[in-house]
């Protein structure tokens, strides 16, 4: 992949739409969240007019804190799979990457719960809570099992939509690339939802 990536957030749209773009601004994914799903059913497109399915993502069970999310090709054919590892997650997002055998093999974690307190408070005030998103922006570290940092995922100060950038800082495999990406993707829906 052609780093950085950016996922981008439209804020106003009715549905969640997602682009995620490469360094060259070339569109590699777009993601168009269906409303009012129990359960999540996320198809990632190659194009904005959504003809050929590049992934999917779907979740275990309907509305859960530690729900399981798998990801899988167009053929159906397993990724591998991200979870919320449960009241760890209240004040730091903490979650587990697994590869496609079910294996556990990255974490994603939230680098200071601080952003998302001073967000949270800050967001509820009238008027200066428009700001808020443009001043405080969490960044997320992605790291193997034996806490080796292989990608940080930051969030971007933007007024009209939510963009987060996605850089590598060690050498990833292209399954491994595929792995963290959809994982980041789907940690940040999650995310967004809670707030």
């Amino acid at each position: 992949m052609n780093y950085p990536l950016d996922l981008s957030f439209k804020i106003l749209a009715l549905a969640s739409q997602i682009y995620i773009r490469d360094a060259s601004g070339q569109l590699i994914g777009y993601v168009k969240q269906k409303m009012f799903k129990l359960k999540e059913d996320i198809r990632i497109f190659t194009d904005e007019s959504q003809t050929q399915i590049r992934y999917a993502i779907k979740a275990d069970r309907i509305l859960d804190f530690s729900a399981n999310y798998a990801f899988a090709d167009p053929l159906g054919n397993p990724i591998g799979s991200i979870k919320r590892k449960g009241m760890r997650s209240i004040w730091k997002a903490n979650y587990l990457i697994s590869g496609p055998n079910g294996d556990h093999v990255m974490n994603i974690n939230e680098e200071s719960g601080w952003v998302k307190v001073a967000d949270a408070l800050v967001g509820e005030l009238p008027l200066i809570g428009f700001f808020s998103g443009y001043v405080f922006n969490p960044t997320y570290l992605v790291t193997k099992i034996d806490s080796t940092p292989v990608l940080r995922l930051k969030k971007q100060p933007a007024f009209l939509e939510s963009k987060f950038t996605m850089e590598p800082v060690a050498t990833l495999t292209g399954s491994e690339e595929e792995l963290v990406l959809l994982s980041c993707l789907t940690m940040t829906l999650l995310e967004r939802m809670r707030g």
